[in-house]
């Protein structure tokens, strides 16, 4: 199933007719932090940060830490921005991106592409010039990973979309361990490889609950090629692998017993969670009843806990 293009809504169709750069100064600058998602990034940042504290075995040099987030946020805003551009056409049909800055009007198709384009150019020259190279590519390449391979090619013709689409949103790792030591290393890998299987689980159930937007603007995610008890049985194998990379830092010698009793603990949070959602489907439990959002949201907060002790777990080794 692949859709490469579909009818939008035009411009300024959801409030005001007047063109962007008549709307009021503040819901201007509103919509184009809107245009960067700050939630997302939030999450971002959440997985960069711990990972300095670890690679510094220590508390990093704090002006580090506030230019890598500067960074890692004008890179992701830029990458967020460009994936609205590219996808406008489909969020103006879909209930939960019909109030995105391009569908509303709010912003210019033209200033979306300038802006994100500039962040990703100032986003590079900050990583470079104050933090170092390494990290800059690794920056640009998520950026261009999220979207060329990811938005441009992946989502709106494989079901696997997220599943390698997702590397992107676990370069931040590699980036907090470079802006600390100019280098990579086994320990980085590890929570890269956490986050590259924890992505299609965390996203999946949200993909269940609004599976008729996606199917409506034919963009294959699996909830809508898929049964719910086969999206269910890979959300399952896709967890305990993620829980098994997660206990490696341990043997391996970057962590202490705190971060493995974490791990350990939220990891069989998440298992529980998983194997539930997995009865409920297979009893061909649908709508309220099958709950699928009380894993996709058990999964921000496992990922944040796993990262807070990747952060507390050197001071207490």
């Amino acid at each position: 199933m692949c859709v490469t293009a579909v009818e939008s809504r035009p411009a300024g169709a959801i409030g005001t007719s007047s063109s962007p750069s008549h709307r009021p100064l503040g819901a201007r600058v509103m919509a184009f932090v809107a245009l960067t998602k700050p939630r997302i990034i939030e999450l971002l940042l959440i997985t960069t940060v711990p990972v300095m504290f670890l690679a510094e075995q220590g508390v990093p040099d704090l002006w580090l830490v506030f230019v890598t987030c500067l960074g890692g946020y004008l890179s992701a805003g830029g990458a967020n921005a460009l994936n609205m551009y590219i996808d406008r056409d489909i969020d103006a049909l879909m209930d939960r991106t019909s109030q995105r800055p391009l569908v509303t009007g709010m912003v210019s198709p033209r200033e979306c592409l300038a802006f994100g384009i500039a962040l990703a150019i100032g986003s590079t020259l900050l990583f470079g010039l104050a933090v170092n190279w390494l990290s800059a590519w690794l920056a640009l390449g998520a950026l261009l990973f999220y979207v060329v391979i990811y938005t441009m090619i992946l989502k709106r013709r494989t079901s696997q979309n997220i599943v390698w689409g997702g590397i992107a949103g676990c370069m931040p790792v590699l980036i907090g361990w470079s802006s600390v030591t100019n280098s990579l290393s086994w320990a980085p890998v590890i929570l890269f490889l956490v986050m590259f299987f924890w992505t299609p689980p965390h996203y999946w159930p949200l993909s269940m609950k609004v599976k008729d937007d996606y199917a409506r603007v034919g963009v294959p995610m699996l909830p809508v090629v898929a049964s719910n008890k086969v999206v269910a049985r890979q959300i399952v194998l896709y967890s305990w692998v993620m829980v098994a990379v997660s206990l490696l830092l341990q043997p391996l010698g970057y962590t202490g017993w705190f971060y493995t009793v974490v791990a350990a603990v939220t990891g069989g949070w998440w298992l529980w969670e998983a194997h539930g959602l997995q009865s409920r489907a297979k009893a061909e439990v649908t709508g309220g009843k099958l709950k699928e959002m009380r894993l996709f949201h058990w999964s921000i907060t496992y990922v944040s806990l796993l990262f807070v002790a990747v952060a507390v777990d050197p001071f207490l080794r």
